[in-house]
């Protein structure tokens, strides 16, 4: 079967054809990929700075933002059948049995670090026609959300955030019995598909969201924001402080860019008892200079709460999916319009090594365009 592989030592991006798996356990479900969705995290693979191929491969086959239905189920499968529309989560866990995360189905916190990711490290990700997977690996989505169903996994990105959120402000009852977002003020750093999505997320939980982000107040970003109902400002034409004169005291701060410099730049106007949930990951650049007193002191004297969170458990993929199905209801156009372009796996070239533009690029194996 045609698959998208990427081989690291000899620096390689090709349509490989690769063996068509089967199922070999009886808890295991074969899904027809239908959608795979192009993220940073595919680019940098495909720029040859991380991505690991499987034991003894010669290429990992790319791809974690997916969409697939099964075709076939192990006689202990349960939950899902065929015809059933899912989305699989990405990590694996690790072997270690002193690895209390792994151990309780939250390898999403792994303290080892020795855990796999399909189409990242050491597993065959999805950029291809067949995958076989465990059940329990599957999360069901309706059908209802076939075209926007592929926007899940980058989703939970936001979802996991916000459940760490309403965990962390638990210390601020009045809050939190307040009815969670309602009357507090967000920022999300960045305009592409997950800082999106996450202004809808914000958006859906009752916070004021204002996006800021580099792009113009002309663009389809801003475009896009302001169709939502959040508030676009663009780093082109206002700077850090004169973002925080305009939102108030901001009480969460979404950062989705991975761009060190601007993203401590806005931790300074963090507000009092105020949450910074960083979830970029930056290129390996130089350093840079921060007022760490300014910082160090605002997080002591304002009670504020900054941390990172990476990959998604169960939960979050459930959240997304149930979020997926508010914001269809909600916001179908603006929410339809994140997913730009529609390629074949034979684009591939274009997709990975070019700059299609857009904001959400999808291989779609099904001929929808």
């Amino acid at each position: 079967m045609k698959a998208i592989g990427v081989a690291q030592a000899k620096k390689e991006i090709r349509l490989v054809d690769h063996p068509e798996p089967k199922l070999s356990a009886p808890d295991e479900v074969k899904l027809r990929m239908l959608d795979i969705g192009v993220c940073g995290t595919d680019k940098e693979i495909c720029a040859f700075q991380y991505g690991t191929p499987p034991a003894g491969g010669e290429y990992i086959v790319l791809g974690h933002e997916s969409l697939g239905e099964v075709v076939e189920v192990g006689k202990a499968v349960s939950r899902v059948k065929p015809g059933d529309l899912v989305v699989p989560t990405v990590r694996r866990p690790c072997p270690h049995a002193s690895c209390a995360s792994c151990r309780h189905d939250r390898q999403d916190f792994c303290f080892t670090g020795d855990f796999t990711e399909r189409g990242i490290k050491q597993q065959h990700g999805y950029m291809t026609e067949f995958v076989v997977d465990r059940e329990k690996y599957m999360n069901p989505v309706p059908r209802a959300l076939r075209d926007v169903a592929v926007l899940v996994e980058p989703l939970t990105i936001a979802e996991k955030a916000l459940i760490q959120v309403w965990d962390v402000q638990e210390r601020l009852p009045w809050t939190v019995a307040a009815g969670k977002g309602e009357g507090h003020r967000a920022v999300v750093l960045g305009a592409g598909p997950v800082g999106l999505l996450g202004a809808m997320a914000l958006l859906a939980r009752g916070f004021k969201t204002f996006v800021y982000s580099l792009e113009p107040e002309d663009s389809l970003q801003a475009s896009l924001s302001k169709s939502i109902g959040a508030s676009y400002v663009s780093a082109k034409t206002s700077n850090v402080e004169q973002l925080g004169s305009t939102v108030g005291n901001i009480d969460l701060v979404y950062e989705a860019t991975g761009a060190a410099p601007v993203a401590f730049e806005l931790l300074k106007v963090l507000g009092t008892n105020g949450v910074y949930v960083f979830t970029g990951v930056p290129g390996r650049k130089g350093p840079i200079s921060v007022d760490a007193d300014l910082l160090m002191r605002n997080l002591v004297l304002k009670n504020q709460i900054v941390f990172g969170t990476v990959n998604a458990g169960r939960d979050a993929f459930e959240a997304s999916v149930k979020d997926l199905g508010l914001f269809a209801q909600r916001w179908p156009t603006p929410l339809r319009s994140l997913i730009t372009n529609r390629y074949p796996l034979e684009g591939y070239a274009d997709v990975l090594l070019g700059r299609p533009g857009g904001i959400k690029n999808v291989f779609s194996l099904d001929g929808r365009r």
